[in-house]
């Protein structure tokens, strides 16, 4: 929970990546395998890596159920998309 909530810097519902309305940090769903790995890229206008709104040193948090991305319903849709506890997190870093 130190991670702290959604990147919102424009203060904006929460939802889903193609959404302009959307907090900067909903980056959507990942799929894993039948292995439990996972690959994927972002990339995304609204994260910049420089300037008043950049990323660098912000956490990465991963969900234990889908983000609903704003449209579920539920109470929390708005805010969390309903996307259940945190099970891994990370830093955003540059390396080189």
């Amino acid at each position: 929970m130190s991670t702290g909530p959604h990147f919102n810097p424009a203060g904006k519902e929460h939802g889903a990546p193609q959404d302009e309305n959307r907090h900067a940090g909903d980056l959507g769903n990942v799929t894993v395998g039948d292995d439990g790995c996972a690959n994927f890229s972002i990339i995304d206008n609204q994260i910049p890596l420089a300037g008043p709104n950049s990323i660098i040193g912000r956490a990465v948090v991963v969900h234990a159920d889908p983000d609903d991305l704003g449209k579920g319903g539920h109470e929390l849709s708005k805010s969390t998309g309903n996307a259940g506890g945190r099970v891994a997190c990370g830093i955003i870093g540059l390396q080189g």
